[in-house]
């Protein structure tokens, strides 16, 4: 898959340390990844939720944070949306962000 705005994961994780190594995880999982549906993600990523809109939620190191991409399984796109601590996700819209 091609990971566009990857660059949010690396702020995101200089600033909080204990995320560097399970966002790095999904990167890399992701990456080399070639879903095609909702359950080719399930087969790597078990704790993540479609909510619509081509939206996905990640729970990242048991919950602590939360990842929101959209993925265009058509053309192998995933688009970083949001990344933060679970507390920051409450207070989004997850289906529009």
């Amino acid at each position: 898959m091609n990971i566009v705005s990857h660059k949010r994961l690396f702020d995101f994780y200089q600033k909080n340390n204990e995320a560097e190594v399970p966002l790095n995880h999904w990167f890399r999982t992701a990456k080399s990844a070639k879903w095609k549906c909702f359950a080719d993600i399930k087969k790597n990523f078990n704790s993540m939720d479609s909510v619509g809109n081509q939206r996905y939620v990640f729970n990242i190191k048991g919950n602590t944070y939360r990842l929101v991409v959209v993925i265009q399984f058509l053309h192998g796109y995933i688009y970083i949306r949001f990344v933060g601590t679970h507390a920051e996700y409450d207070k989004i819209d997850s289906k529009t962000i």
